[in-house]
């Protein structure tokens, strides 16, 4: 008789108690970092200032991020092995897809704010799938027993770092325009405020949120970042005349006499707004410090001439990737000491409305993961997924059980949209995530046969 996936466990209470208690000590490892950090950044405490956060998470983003996914990834990978994982890409987009359409039945159920619509889609639809996975592996690792074999954290740090890539395009990209305030409540969102929030902007009152996963987000504000850019060009191809097109296309490109502009002016209007568009997109963002981290241990991995140089106990750059790893050790906990200093804040006001807070909590916490289990024992049950790889498995399951992605926040801000509500429901999502993570951790425990 065959289970939801291959090695499916029916043990008796002893082995089952066991297996309990081998799915809750990581999370209760990562809940003790994070109360600590809550701690040291409380307000009535204040044994470290906010600014102090601010510069680890600098330097997660920067160094201790980058070093973990460079030396994890880049020993796992080869040029066979990436044929054998390419569902978990796949997997990051059907898990966004999903969230989508679950985002738009909260929508439809909860009816919030009509300026908040697109708010309440992306919020469900894109989770976290970096620095939380990252954490939750690197704790569940951390026993003796090594529950996913003795590879066990070299290969799930590989698999949460392979699907990264993915994730990073579609938020700088598809995320990063929908976030534009929407045009036909411009006029309200940001009247009178847009100077004050620029003001605030380097400032220590912004909150640790907004540069968790993105430090020094000020540096990327451009003129038509808070400026709803793409409804004012596709509003309506008829309406839209074409001094607007030219005033656009003049901030985008910066005369109208050049010759960029002179050949616009043979272009059909569809081609030439998709163009402006396609120039406004924040593309180069992408290649942030883990991003590059991830093209260079690919790069490497692949290579085998490249990667014996560089790794293995006689590589003759052992030394430079043995530092690293010691760099990488730091990542896990200050991630969480970052995370307990977010929710040290508290949450913001928000204009959402309680009714849709909850139905995108519900959504994205209690479904999706429903729906995820469906799609892995799927995908299992089509020879998609690595034989035998039970650590495989328990990173695709964990890409639809987190809450939504931190960097949310930081395009909102970016974007001028929605910042205060953003702020307050990733607060209310990530402290209701230590109960619903609990939970499907250790469901995903018993359905994953493992030693």
């Amino acid at each position: 008789m065959s289970g939801l996936f291959t090695g499916l466990r029916f043990d008796n209470m002893n082995s089952s108690e066991k297996d309990l208690l081998s799915a809750v000590t990581p999370l209760m490892k990562l809940l003790s970092l994070i109360v600590i950090g809550l701690v040291l950044a409380h307000r009535r405490t204040q044994v470290i200032p906010k600014a102090t956060f601010k510069l680890l998470s600098k330097l997660v983003f920067a160094l201790f991020l980058p070093c973990l996914i460079f030396t994890q990834l880049g020993q796992c990978i080869t040029l066979h092995t990436v044929t054998l994982w390419w569902f978990i890409p796949v997997n990051v987009l059907i898990s966004t897809v999903i969230g989508c359409l679950l985002g738009y039945i909260v929508v439809i159920i909860c009816r919030p704010p009509p300026q908040f619509t697109r708010f309440t889609i992306i919020m469900t639809a894109f989770g976290n799938t970096g620095n939380l996975p990252l954490a939750i592996v690197g704790s569940v690792c951390h026993t003796a027993n090594k529950p996913f074999g003795p590879d066990c954290h070299r290969k799930g740090v590989a698999y949460v770092s392979f699907a990264q890539w993915v994730a990073v395009i579609l938020v700088y990209t598809l995320v990063y325009h929908m976030m534009e305030p929407p045009l036909e409540y411009y006029e309200i969102v940001e009247e009178g405020g847009e100077i004050q929030e620029q003001q605030e902007d380097n400032d220590v009152s912004r909150p640790l949120l907004v540069e968790a996963e993105w430090p020094g987000i000020e540096d990327k504000e451009t003129e038509l970042s808070k400026t709803p850019f793409i409804a004012k060009i596709f509003k309506s191809i008829s309406s839209v005349s074409q001094s607007s097109l030219s005033n656009l296309d003049l901030t985008a490109e910066g005369s109208v006499n050049s010759p960029k502009s002179i050949r616009c002016l043979a272009e059909p209007r569809v081609v030439r707004k998709i163009r402006i568009v396609a120039e406004q997109t924040p593309i180069q963002h992408i290649l942030q410090p883990p991003t590059i981290a991830s093209l260079l241990a690919i790069i490497v991995g692949m290579v085998p001439q490249i990667r014996n140089f560089v790794f293995g106990y006689d590589a003759p750059l052992s030394f430079i990737t043995d530092s690293l790893e010691i760099l990488a050790g730091a990542m896990v906990p200050s991630v969480m000491l970052i995370l307990g200093g977010m929710l040290a804040e508290g949450p913001n006001d928000s204009k959402l409305g309680l009714r849709t807070t909850i139905g995108i909590i519900v959504a994205r916490l209690l479904v999706l993961p429903l729906l995820g289990i469906a799609i892995v024992a799927l995908a299992d049950k089509l020879h998609f997924l690595v034989h035998g790889d039970q650590m495989y498995r328990f990173v695709l399951l964990l890409q639809y059980t987190t809450p939504s992605a931190i960097l949310l926040g930081a395009i909102a801000s970016l974007r001028g949209y929605a910042v205060s509500e953003a702020s307050a429901l990733l607060f209310w999502q990530h402290l209701f995530a230590l109960f619903s993570l609990s939970l499907y951790i250790v469901i995903y425990f018993k359905l994953l046969s493992y030693v």
